[in-house]
């Protein structure tokens, strides 16, 4: 997760290609919205490819719909030797991600799906030479999937496509009684969010967004410093997705097909704000004893992917056909309940080095990430950024067990998977849950809406439905005893 590394959570499935580089997939999620002229209709049930909240005010109330389950909170997994594992998209992210998954201990990857055979051969003649027996594959169009999820040996889900798709398949692993992890965003739509939890609670089974960042050294770091204290009564966090995003959006072979692109041509908010919200959620406790309750986003004009693309592409290149509306950054502050204020950011279409902030600030000091340091009392009393290294002591046990985890970003992504496999083997209560995959992905819809209305603030729901009050364990876990 460095500057010098690809996008962190590059979901580029890869999928059969149509007429002028347009995946036939991209055609289908969008082709209900092709006579709206920004591409921009409605939410509603069944409207899959929508993108647009709708803009009546019920879109974005606050209210709860009435509870038809039990809660997720404090519900730990079924225990169990081996956590068997199927993985739907094996694209950049998944593709990369199986090797994670074939060095846990006490994990098999059972099945593949992708709609790309020689993508699905690859990962499966990696299981083969992991020593693992060769998995089931599922490569028969977009809806193979759902063969995937009815199968009776998998335990757990993954998901790391197109952010059209998280949302359906998140729903339908629950429905055949799976638990399920996705990639960011986990869906797109308040209505899809409230769904997921609803069916989350009445499945009773997990689904949870695989947020690596909430994993990564520093943030641990500043997790256990926090709730130990260092930082005094906390004030204010930041984070955000700040990464320059424009060759590879165009790159027609990166993202197979332009579906990351389009994105930027339906909504004007936050596109990705999971990587910056989720560390700064768990420091103040968000869903743990502190939620938040009002989001207000402000968004710049949209130029610079039109001026990129003047740069770069050639005439007649089918990009010269889109309309980008995504504001090249926008801004959003969040309000919690107890008061505290969290900063997000997102910009990925103007020149920049990576950032996600990743900021803490409290009565006794603030720490600051890209690049890291600290300035917290009594520690430091001369108005000079501290040096962070010298306070490793404060890393995560995960992170002392783990010092050099394999795998991208930093290790990261080793992390979050081991210890979600550790929670499934040992039946432990997994760090984050399906109130943490809905409240992060929230200011997907919420922060468009707000930039529609000129900034005004617009309620962000407690999934929780109350249950916010109570304090729990997070990231911020314990060791188990492993037997």
């Amino acid at each position: 997760m460095h500057d010098d590394t690809p996008p962190p959570h590059e979901r580029g499935q890869a999928h059969e290609t149509g007429p002028e580089g347009h995946s036939r997939r991209d055609v289908l999620r969008t082709a209900g919205a092709a006579g709206a002229g920004l591409g921009l209709t409605a939410f509603g049930p069944g409207s899959a490819g929508a993108a647009e909240p709708a803009s009546t005010p019920a879109a974005a109330t606050a209210e709860a719909p009435a509870r038809q389950g039990r809660t997720m909170i404090g519900v730990p997994f079924e225990r169990r030797s081996t956590v068997r594992v199927g993985i739907i998209g094996l694209g950049n992210r998944g593709g990369s991600m199986i090797d994670l998954f074939l060095a846990m201990p006490g994990v098999r990857v059972v099945a593949l799906c992708d709609p790309v055979k020689d993508k699905t051969a690859k990962a499966a003649a990696k299981v083969t030479a992991a020593g693992q027996p060769s998995p089931a594959t599922y490569t028969k169009g977009d809806h193979d999937f759902e063969k995937l999820c009815q199968r009776g040996d998998i335990d757990f889900v993954y998901a790391a496509t197109p952010w059209d798709w998280h949302f359906e398949m998140a729903r339908t692993a629950m429905l055949n009684g799976k638990h399920v992890g996705v990639e960011c965003p986990v869906a797109l739509r308040l209505d899809q969010l409230w769904e997921l939890v609803d069916l989350s609670e009445r499945t009773r089974r997990h689904c949870m967004q695989l947020e690596n960042c909430c994993y990564g050294r520093n943030e641990m770091r500043v997790l256990r410093m926090a709730h130990a204290g260092k930082f005094g009564r906390l004030l204010h966090g930041a984070g955000a997705y700040n990464h320059d995003l424009r060759g590879l959006m165009f790159d027609p072979d990166y993202y197979e097909g332009p579906w990351r692109r389009l994105w930027h041509t339906r909504l004007r908010g936050d596109l990705y704000p999971n990587h910056g919200f989720g560390p700064v959620a768990n420091y103040m406790d968000i869903n743990r004893g502190d939620r938040v309750t009002h989001i207000s986003s402000f968004g710049t004009p949209s130029l610079g992917l039109a001026e990129y693309r003047a740069a770069h592409m050639p005439p007649g290149d089918p990009s010269w056909k889109e309309s980008y509306i995504e504001s090249d950054r926008t801004i959003s502050l969040v309000q919690t309940a107890k008061g505290r204020v969290i900063r997000l950011e997102h910009d990925v279409s103007t020149p920049h080095p990576y950032s996600r902030i990743n900021q803490l600030g409290g009565t006794k000091g603030v720490f600051e990430d890209y690049p890291e340091r600290i300035y917290i009392e009594p520690d430091h009393t001369d108005d000079t950024w501290g040096d962070f290294s010298k306070y490793a002591d404060w890393d995560h046990w995960l992170w002392k067990e783990h010092a050099d985890p394999p795998g991208g970003h930093g290790g990261m992504d080793y992390i979050m998977l081991y210890r979600l496999m550790q929670t499934m083997r040992l039946g432990l209560v997994p760090d984050f849950d399906v109130y943490d995959a809905a409240t992060w992905t929230s200011p997907v819809p919420l922060s468009h809406l707000s930039i529609k209305a000129k900034g005004a603030p617009q309620p962000i729901p407690d999934f929780t439905r109350g249950e916010w009050r109570a304090p729990r364990g997070g990231v911020d876990s314990e060791r188990p005893a492993e037997e």
